[in-house]
């Protein structure tokens, strides 16, 4: 390879080097925000889990103390109406005292503040026995739903009762059965919670404004509800919070939209193996609020880190077009003629190597110029240097404004020698090109002591194998030929092999 094909091979690579040099640049950012927001999306999917997870364990934590508390309390009652029943079975119990009776009988009684009451009511419903005096009221319970499902029911054993109001206050109705020794129904003994004793629980936890917590009954009554609404008390709630799911699955959880708020919550319960069961619901957006600041922190950094990678990446891409811009510009520098503005003899050489390479894979035409200025050295010596590069300039202007396709090449070959590649042109097309060079030439110099150009010329087809030299010695000897025949003319070579030259 010869060395203009060299030097053309090593300005593409370093062109592409560059090219390579900012794609590689880019790719790099981009693949390294994308490297980091997959990590920290990853993170983020991950501290979202836990969040959720988190939420689901304290609320069942919290569930399962206030199922524990509730329960317990239930559990208490009911051994107080056991109690009663059991000692209403002593055969001796008739023939004591009133208030010895009601000590017998109501001595294990719960008594806590919270606890109403304990009661007999004999098989008419009639109340009989009262554990606050030894007079009870003349009332009767019979159509009371505490009393008749002991009724229609043997079997049930302890009955928990809807929400009942009595005056202003909501309670609880506690009932057992009372069977006498023939299995017949004796009556019923039946006590009272009162929702003051919710109401107290509830207000020593620390709740967030959109915490919910509900008891239940297995049946999927609403037993208490915080926030307190009274329309919801007693409703059965079975077929909006699922409560196969519940009973079937001792704990868990569901996600659910209040039917009050309309808020959509994460609702866990702890123990549904319970008679009342205990489900805290908490909002969405309480459960993810700090994993939402955590996020918005993770994706402020994020979005700093992709601003400044941005950054350092525009600003290296300018650097390298900088860098690029000012490499071209040396090139035109290094590959263009300081007086004349014509591309010089070595970038010359590159365009030919190229365009021969071209017209020999393509099997098309290529034509070659050769001008030189006649006379130039005696007009040198007479008007000086100066005035001589100020004619070289005025022929390349010449040349310049003929030869204006986007493929010719114009170039100062040295001294007042030019060249002129036109590729695509036969040899009359290429004259055509060179009359017009020399006409301007011949006329623009009327007042430049009468300076004229002598052009040869040789167009060829080249075939494989064959070098570019051959096209620019023919050209070169038409250009003799010019001179010898008085110059100010173009000379066409024939042939490559036979110079039988025609003004």
């Amino acid at each position: 390879m010869d060395s203009g094909g060299l030097f053309e091979r090593i300005r593409h690579q370093l062109r592409q080097g560059r090219l390579m040099s900012a794609r590689l640049l880019i790719i790099s950012s981009v693949v390294t925000v994308l490297g980091f927001s997959g990590v920290c999306g990853s993170i983020m999917l991950e501290m979202r889990r836990s969040a959720q997870e988190l939420s689901r364990q304290t609320q069942e934590n919290l569930a399962s103390t206030i199922s524990a508390d509730v329960n317990r309390n239930i559990e208490l009652y009911d051994l107080s109406l056991r109690s009663v029943i059991s000692s209403l079975a002593l055969p001796q119990l008739s023939q004591v005292d009133p208030t010895i009776r009601n000590l017998i009988l109501f001595d294990h009684a719960a008594t806590a503040q919270h606890f109403g009451q304990l009661q007999v009511f004999d098989a008419k419903g009639d109340l009989r026995l009262d554990s606050g005096t030894l007079t009870p009221a003349h009332i009767n319970r019979a159509d009371e739903p505490f009393f008749r499902i002991h009724v229609a029911q043997p079997d049930f054993g302890l009955y928990i009762s809807r929400p009942m109001q009595h005056g202003d206050a909501y309670a609880l109705v506690l009932s057992r059965r009372i069977t006498a020794p023939d299995g017949s129904f004796a009556g019923v003994v039946a006590g009272s919670i009162r929702f003051s004793y919710f109401q107290d629980l509830f207000s020593r936890l620390r709740l967030a404004p959109h915490d919910v917590i509900a008891v239940l009954a297995r049946d999927g009554t609403l037993i208490m509800r915080t926030p307190f609404a009274p329309e919801l008390l007693g409703k059965n709630m079975m077929a909006r919070i699922g409560m196969d799911r519940m009973l079937g699955q001792r704990r868990g959880w569901f996600s659910g939209e209040g039917k009050v708020d309309k808020i959509s919550r994460m609702y866990v319960w702890a123990d549904s193996s319970r008679p009342l069961i205990a489900l805290v619901g908490r909002s969405w957006s309480d459960v993810f609020q700090m994993w939402r600041n955590e996020a918005l922190r993770i994706g402020a950094i994020l979005l700093g880190l992709a601003i400044i990678v941005a950054g350092f990446t525009v600003f290296f891409i300018r650097e390298i077009d900088r860098r690029a811009a000012a490499e071209r510009r040396l090139e035109e520098l290094a590959t263009t003629d300081a007086l004349t503005g014509l591309t010089n003899r070595r970038k010359f050489d590159l365009v030919m190597d190229r365009e021969w390479r071209r017209a020999v894979r393509a099997r098309t035409p290529i034509a070659l110029l050769i001008i030189d200025a006649d006379h130039f050295k005696s007009f040198n010596d007479s008007f000086g240097h100066p005035a001589g590069d100020q004619v070289l300039v005025g022929i390349a202007l010449c040349i310049a404004d003929s030869a204006n396709r986007a493929g010719d090449c114009a170039a100062r070959l040295g001294g007042e020698e030019f060249a002129v590649l036109l590729p695509e042109l036969h040899a009359a097309d290429a004259q055509g090109i060179a009359e017009a060079i020399r006409q301007k030439v011949e006329v623009w110099s009327e007042g430049q002591a009468g300076v004229t150009v002598s052009i040869g010329l040789a167009s060829m087809t080249p075939a494989a194998g064959q070098h570019w030299s051959m096209l620019f010695e023919a050209a070169d000897k038409a250009l003799y030929a010019a001179k010898d025949l008085g110059r100010n003319c173009c000379v066409v070579a024939a042939s490559r092999n036979d110079l039988h030259l025609v003004a």
